[in-house]
């Protein structure tokens, strides 16, 4: 470490002790040259991770705008701040160990549901209608199928694909796919 005063680069450290909660290191240092005191920081350096939006912008990896996702999504749910503060985290450092520098949104919405789904079916089925954009009962009811077998979102995907590729269906089966949907709802609560 170069001393601030006459550059010389050699330096002994006489104290170390943890800041900022642990997240750093100060050290009390003196020059072996001038014996000028100073003080330096250690801390992890964290690369910086770049979102890929759907519709093809870029932007920084915002905690603040995930945690805020999250708190409408948990609203009257019973999850605390600190458990959607642990999942953040959770989900940081996990991007923080990828080599991948730019994550689709798409990846980030399924860690989060990933970890919701064990904590709050409501919480999961909030953040999902909003994350996957469900545009009507129909996906709600797809969604509680899907959380009740534990199938993925891959699966999930292929049978919307299929889905969207038969025709529309009559307006009998739609009022039947209201009526479980309504049950399933239902069902959850309890």
């Amino acid at each position: 470490m170069q001393c601030p005063v006459c550059q010389y680069t050699n330096s002994r450290v006489l104290e170390s002790r943890a800041a900022e909660s642990g997240k750093s290191i100060r050290r009390r240092r003196e020059c072996l040259q001038c014996q000028h005191r100073f003080t330096t920081y250690e801390r992890i350096e964290f690369v910086p991770i770049t979102v890929m939006k759907r519709d093809g912008k870029r932007e920084s990896f915002d905690r603040s705008k995930l945690l805020r996702g999250m708190v409408r999504a948990c609203e009257k749910t019973g999850l605390s701040a600190t458990d959607l503060e642990s999942i953040i985290d959770e989900i940081e450092a996990e991007l923080q160990q990828r080599s991948q520098r730019e994550i689709p949104t798409q990846e980030i919405g399924e860690l989060v549901l990933h970890r919701l789904k064990s904590l709050s079916e409501v919480a999961y089925v909030r953040f999902a209608s909003v994350y996957r954009q469900f545009q009507g009962i129909r996906d709600f009811a797809e969604a509680l199928n899907h959380f009740e077998t534990g199938n993925d979102h891959a699966q999930e995907l292929e049978l919307v694909a299929e889905e969207d590729s038969v025709c529309a269906c009559e307006n009998s089966s739609m009022d039947a796919s209201a009526s479980l949907c309504s049950a399933s709802l239902l069902g959850s609560q309890h």
